[in-house]
């Protein structure tokens, strides 16, 4: 027969799961800017797969891996990480936005100079975060 204190601790621990397990908050969708939907659809099923659960947790206002910031575009703008088959793929995305999560930009990377991001892939998600930002306006001025 188990303690008292052994049926609190196990019932503590089912707490924790359960709270855990249990429905996010909020989800925002998500919104796919130019090809980078397409862009992910091409990757390998692993690469895939792992972006997929990162961005959805990303929707539910959770913690992810291997997430870094991207300063050169300002607050809230991040990228997602995966390495496969001695690829680097990236996905680009923002969430300082209220309304979604912007994927900016999906690729794999072949920087020759080294750990830099290439300066068409720069430019790419300067336009299209310039875009997003228009976007979020145009819905933040209907609903008002």
């Amino acid at each position: 027969m188990l303690s008292t204190m052994a049926k609190k601790g196990r019932r503590a621990r089912g707490t924790q799961a359960a709270q855990e397990n249990k429905e996010p908050l909020f989800s925002r969708p998500l919104i796919w800017m130019g090809s980078s939907k397409d862009d992910i659809s091409e990757m390998p099923k692993p690469v895939k797969v792992s972006f997929g659960y990162r961005l959805r947790r990303i929707q539910e206002g959770r913690a992810t891996t291997d997430t870094k910031a991207m300063p050169q575009f300002g607050p809230g703008v991040f990228e997602l990480r995966e390495s496969f088959d001695t690829n680097a793929y990236r996905v680009a995305y923002v969430v300082k936005l209220k309304s979604a999560v912007y994927v900016l930009h999906a690729f794999m990377k072949k920087s020759k100079s080294g750990i830099g991001l290439p300066k068409s892939d720069a430019a790419l998600i300067a336009s299209r975060l310039k875009r997003a930002i228009e976007l979020e306006k145009e819905n933040n001025d209907e609903e008002n």
